[in-house]
Order: C-alpha cells, then sequence, then structure tokens
C-alpha cells in the first residue's frame, strides 16, 4: 500500500493523484499514526479470522465504486461488469448484464470499463 501525501507521480499508466490536490493537509507522520491507529483497531475486531462479518460489514459502509462499473484484470483475463459486494470469504463479486454473478479472489481492480482504464 502507498500513499501520496504531497505530490504524484506523472506518466503513470493510472492516473494518480495526491491527498494534498484533494484538499488534505496531512503530513506523511499524521497519515502514518492514522492509519496505525485504525489497524490495531482492525486487527483487535478482525480476531484471527473470526471477525471476518464485522470487518466485511464495515469495508462495505465505505467502499468506493460499490453499484458501479468496474473490470478486473485477472489470471489473464478481464472480467467487466457492476462491483455487487465482498462475499462471505472475501471475494469481489462482478454482476454481469445477464446476471452472471463471478467472484473475484485477485486481480488489478480499474473503476470503470476497460476502455476508460487503459487496461490491456
Amino acid at each position: 500500500m502507498g500513499a501520496n501525501v504531497v505530490s504524484a507521480p506523472e506518466g503513470t499508466p493510472y492516473s494518480a493523484t495526491s491527498l494534498a490536490a484533494l484538499g488534505i493537509t496531512a503530513s506523511a507522520g499524521d497519515l502514518f499514526m492514522a492509519l496505525s491507529d485504525a489497524w490495531a483497531d482492525y486487527r483487535g475486531i478482525w480476531n484471527d479470522g473470526k471477525g471476518f462479518s464485522d470487518i466485511r460489514r464495515l469495508w462495505l459502509e465505505r467502499a468506493a465504486g460499490l453499484g458501479k462499473i468496474v473490470s478486473i484484470q485477472s489470471n489473464g483475463a478481464v472480467v467487466e461488469g457492476i462491483f455487487d459486494t465482498i462475499d462471505d470469504t472475501g471475494c469481489l463479486i462482478v454482476a454481469s448484464r445477464d446476471g452472471k454473478r463471478t467472484p473475484i479472489a485477485a486481480g488489478d481492480v480499474h473503476f470503470g470499463s476497460t476502455k476508460s482504464s487503459g487496461a490491456a
């Protein structure tokens, strides 16, 4: 995981921004402290996996792109549809137009279609 606090690189395959560009004024130290405090809190909820359903619920309450078009590059294929949910096993569920629901365990996730994400 990385966070661009003050500036973002240019010329990357995908667009990048920084917290400063979004109007958030925080130092790298402030961000680290907030993340480490949150990590400690969520690790307690996680409880060696026993608290997965609570973590899942909290994550879904904050999930960006839920209900929006998403494309995922995984194992050399592209799956595109609507970001439906995260299932009980932690897979991202993509709903296609024909109603098929595809679980994705890992991949490069892009919001919007593959045409707009720069994915090949």
